[in-house]
């Protein structure tokens, strides 16, 4: 079942008339599922004013990632989580460990693109390409899509979807008609959750997810399929503060590096007067000198920017917690500041 802001935004998406749609706005807000049911749309054989009919010829053909006329571009990582046949001369590279699947859209992935708008449609009056995440194309691979992009031969439809659109060429950007994505209420993002979880979803336990994701419905279920509590969250920021890495070990990287941030934020957003966002106010360690917590910040930003390729990841959340430990320790009993330490 379609989540009711995604629906609410479908509708009205469904009225332009652009040859080319940017859907952008942080994760977790549903970019990829709204790329996909507009695709479904456009290319329905028996559209409603709702999107796709979902019973059609065509839309059983996407469903079982046959379509003719949609061509899917995404990273190979991704490609293969989500169940979208790679071409078949990657995929024998892949499955004989000749190549290891990539987190960028390659060059001759967008160079596929090219050749699907020079042919002839299949089965309906539209063709479609859906990039995602449209951040994830390299300087070559989006360089080679913008004729295209601009001047689509034919019925040609694209939707770009991301979460970071400051990072896609302005080339890219300026081709597409953007749209931003909406945040859900409080109220349906809890309640969709409830129905879109097979980990046990008491409402403490969703309200828990939501809060973790800073109300983004998608990275809510992401945290309780880790198996999120609220007593686990609760106690982060204190574990943190004390060096204590005893529930992050076991996370990845990425996400031990999240929480981090999300600490940071709060405090940051306590000491000037605002309210926390992932933590409730009495689960954070009193808050550090505000020179050694914005350079903490400035750390973890830094931070983020390589986590996807770590070395020696328990090292990391060692030296990780040290650095915390260090800045967040209470007042008069800080020996010192330096910056720039995160680096493991």
């Amino acid at each position: 079942m379609t989540a009711p802001w995604i629906t609410r935004q479908l509708k009205g998406l469904l009225d332009q008339r652009g040859h080319a749609l940017l859907l952008a706005g942080p994760s977790g807000l549903g970019q990829y599922e709204l790329a996909l049911a507009l695709a479904r749309a456009w290319l329905c054989e028996r559209p409603t004013s709702e999107g796709a009919c979902d019973q059609c010829g065509s839309c059983h053909a996407i469903d079982v990632r046959t379509h003719a006329d949609l061509m899917v571009l995404l990273p190979e990582t991704l490609a293969l989580e989500l169940d979208w046949p790679l071409d078949e001369k990657t995929r024998d590279k892949i499955e004989k460990k000749e190549l290891k699947p990539s987190k960028w859209i390659r060059v001759d992935a967008a160079r596929e693109v090219v050749g699907f708008a020079q042919t002839t449609r299949a089965r309906g009056n539209t063709k479609v390409v859906l990039v995602y995440p449209a951040d994830r194309l390299n300087v070559e691979s989006a360089n080679t899509l913008l004729k295209t992009l601009e001047e689509p031969a034919g019925e040609l439809r694209f939707v770009l979807a991301t979460e970071a659109a400051h990072q896609l060429p302005a080339t890219i950007r300026s081709r597409c008609q953007a749209h931003a994505l909406a945040w859900p209420e409080p109220e349906e993002a809890l309640a969709w959750l409830q129905t879109h979880t097979n980990v046990p979803a008491t409402p403490a336990n969703v309200a828990t997810w939501l809060k973790a994701a800073g109300g983004r419905p998608d990275d809510a279920l992401a945290w309780g399929r880790m198996g999120l509590t609220p007593a686990m969250w609760s106690a982060l920021p204190q574990q943190v503060a004390a060096g204590d890495g005893r529930t992050l070990a076991g996370w990845a990287p990425a996400q031990q590096l999240e929480v981090l941030q999300k600490v940071a934020h709060d405090l940051l957003a306590t000491q000037s007067g605002g309210a926390p966002r992932y933590f409730q106010p009495a689960d954070l360690p009193k808050p550090a000198q505000h020179m050694a917590l914005q350079a903490w910040t400035d750390d973890l930003l830094q931070a983020a920017r390589t986590v996807e390729h770590p070395v020696g990841a328990g090292l990391m959340l060692e030296a990780w917690l040290a650095r915390a430990q260090q800045v967040l320790r209470p007042a008069g009993e800080h020996r010192g500041f330096h910056g720039n330490t995160l680096r493991a």
